[in-house]
């Protein structure tokens, strides 16, 4: 993915190892460092966060060429995991917390998100959009039809999340058709407080930046909240029908160079 730029940033895939790698590092700087998730030693030892997805996820990087055409320079990522990729290399990430049967169900590419950050300095808005426009690129390229993951919540408490949760459930929930939920033994419930008793307002500033991303591109959220005490984070699952992605981004990505290169899996 080339060409597209704003200033000094790109947003591109990942080229090589070293490339993957500091992605890694900057994923333990924001997850481990900053929001206080709980390393394994090999984690700690190298400070970077990883896992066996890693090796099959392509990885979409923020660029900023003035510190860097490299793994110097990059200064944000999203991990990328196409459902013909999972179905040679051992499924999706989000099964260990959710039943997402209804998501399969239906023939085509759908994609999860995960492990999206950026670093401290670059929380901005030109950030952001280009992490957007390539997830944008990458859906046109591949004719992905649905996006999914798990979104968080700083935090391992649901019941410090009662307004945001319930907002999410009685206003966003996905249809039965598209609605993932939480495996039993994880399962939270997120009807905490009634509908008519939410303050809508109040509740939306509570709402992750994140999640309030995948909201303004009609998204929903799924069945149950799950605590994950090793990330320090309430969870929900997220589903994004890709066809407002790519009214979005259509008209200019076709004005840019876009072509994919550097899929770490093809």
């Amino acid at each position: 993915m080339t060409g597209i730029r704003a200033g000094s940033l790109e947003v591109r895939l990942a080229r090589s190892e070293a490339e993957i790698e500091a992605a890694q590092a900057l994923r333990y700087r924001v997850f481990y460092d900053e929001m206080h998730a709980t390393p394994s030693a090999e984690m700690a030892a190298v400070r970077r966060d990883f896992d066996r997805f890693d090796a099959y996820f392509d990885h979409l990087l923020v660029v900023d060429h003035d510190r860097g055409d490299g793994p110097e320079g990059i200064v944000g990522t999203y991990r990328l995991l196409r459902r013909s990729v999972a179905e040679r290399h051992g499924g999706f990430y989000s099964v260990s917390e959710y039943d997402i049967g209804p998501l399969l169900a239906p023939p085509g590419e759908i994609l999860e998100l995960g492990r999206s950050c950026v670093d401290e300095a670059y929380r901005t808005g030109a950030t952001m959009q280009l992490l957007w426009r390539g997830n944008a690129a990458y859906v046109l390229h591949f004719n992905i039809t649905l996006m999914f993951g798990c979104a968080s919540l700083h935090g391992s408490d649901p019941k410090a999340f009662a307004l945001p949760l319930s907002y999410l459930y009685h206003y966003h929930l996905a249809p039965p058709e598209l609605r993932m939920r939480a495996l039993p033994e994880h399962y939270e419930s997120m009807d905490l407080i009634p509908k008519d008793e939410i303050d809508v307002k109040r509740a939306m500033r509570e709402v992750p930046p994140l999640i309030k991303g995948y909201l303004r591109l009609g998204g929903y959220v799924g069945d149950g909240a799950v605590i994950d005490r090793q990330w320090n984070s309430v969870d929900v699952g997220i589903v994004v029908k890709t066809d407002r992605v790519t009214q979005r981004y259509r008209e200019r990505l076709a004005t840019e160079p876009s072509a994919l290169e550097g899929s770490s899996v093809p």
